[in-house]
């Protein structure tokens, strides 16, 4: 009794340290039976290398000098951009945005945020263990505005301070120590750079829908905390559903080429419900049309680069800020070819566009 029972604890461990679901077979004879030294060799050394993975983990995540590593190897392995102006624009995002955050929570100062620009020419950026936080250059080539930056800059920073690339991450991980185990190198060095190298990974690919999620409404909370147009968080979703597509996938599809975001006309359009909501309810924007209780504001034009919806977001940006600080109560004027209601800027008509003054007495009359 005693034996079989010390076989199923032992194999009890194995199951738990590889993440493994067993069933417990009696063995026919005892010359059949496995090698419980063997199992219980490889229950230690899982066990040992759990150990060692979580120390590494806090020491990246939590400690300053764990951090540094992180960030140095990051900025090696990715490439550093040196243009003055791109970095310049950078830092003043990050100063914006932490201040922006300090407001929501005030952990931020606790862990500040180590960043850069790296020179990958994807439009993307990730927040890894110890807010080490990367921004590809490709995000200022495809992005035209510092809003939008602002926008991803936000949801990257909504993951840092939830944690959610320690909660994302731990299957890849485990899966990565048991590859450690496998080659037997369960040394410290070992574990980290498979742990960077997951981290670096899983950062990109981020951890599920439901974390995305949970950052794309608390960069929302941020940029209510700066003076970015809030219409960037739709529109940022929309120029990424021009670039890459945001219908949902068939089943097919997204057997060969998973994706843990959801779809991203809907973070778009939850975003847009937003700034319904933020305009108390008087101003949306659908295809480029910009409606305002109801009736057709105007269709916006493609322009500086913006396709006509993308556009039409900042609009709407324009719109429920106007309405939330009860600016619809002023006439609209126009002053230097801009729109205004009071000192909120609406609209500045580009080609293609109705002209300013016709765009103002609509406004009087529908808003």
């Amino acid at each position: 009794m005693l034996k079989k029972f010390s076989k199923k604890v032992t194999a009890g461990i194995t199951a738990a340290a590889l993440g493994l679901s067993l069933t417990f077979y009696a063995p026919a004879t005892a010359e059949a039976g496995p090698d419980w030294v063997g199992v219980l060799g490889t229950a230690i050394s899982a066990s040992q290398a759990y150990s060692q993975m979580n120390q590494q983990f806090k020491a990246l995540n939590d400690t300053e000098e764990g951090r540094e590593q992180l960030y140095q190897q990051y900025r090696e392995k990715e490439g550093v951009c040196t243009d003055y102006a791109i970095n310049a624009r950078m830092d003043r995002i990050m100063e914006n945005l932490t201040n922006a955050v300090a407001q929501v929570d005030p952990s931020i100062h606790e862990k500040p945020y180590k960043y850069f620009v790296s020179n990958n020419k994807e439009l993307n950026a990730f927040c890894s263990l110890g807010h080490v936080m990367v921004v590809n250059l490709g995000a200022f080539n495809y992005l035209s505005t510092d809003d939008e930056i602002a926008a991803i800059v936000g949801h990257e920073m909504g993951h840092g301070q939830k944690n959610h690339v320690v909660k994302g991450n731990k299957s890849a991980l485990n899966k990565a120590v048991i590859a450690q185990i496998g080659s037997a190198a369960l040394n410290t060095n070992a574990i980290t750079s498979a742990l960077i190298s997951v981290t670096a990974n899983n950062s990109i690919q981020h951890g599920n829908k439901k974390l995305e999620t949970e950052a794309d409404n608390l960069a929302w909370e941020y940029m209510l905390n700066t003076d970015y147009n809030l219409g960037a968080t739709a529109a940022v979703m929309q120029r990424l559903s021009e670039l890459y597509g945001g219908k949902e996938r068939n089943k097919f599809e997204a057997i060969l080429n998973p994706s843990n975001h959801p779809n991203t006309d809907k973070r778009r359009d939850n975003y847009v419900k937003k700034l319904y909501e933020y305009s108390g309810k008087h101003a949306t924007a659908k295809d480029g049309v910009v409606t305002i209780n109801g009736k057709t504001f105007t269709t916006v034009a493609a322009a500086n680069s913006m396709s006509s919806p993308e556009r039409s977001y900042f609009v709407l940006g324009n719109l429920a800020k106007a309405y939330h600080n009860g600016k619809n109560s002023a006439t609209a004027t126009v002053y230097n070819g801009t729109v205004y209601l009071d000192d909120q800027p609406i609209m500045t008509p580009a080609a293609g566009d109705e002209d300013a003054y016709t765009l103002a007495e609509r406004l009087n009359e529908i808003k």
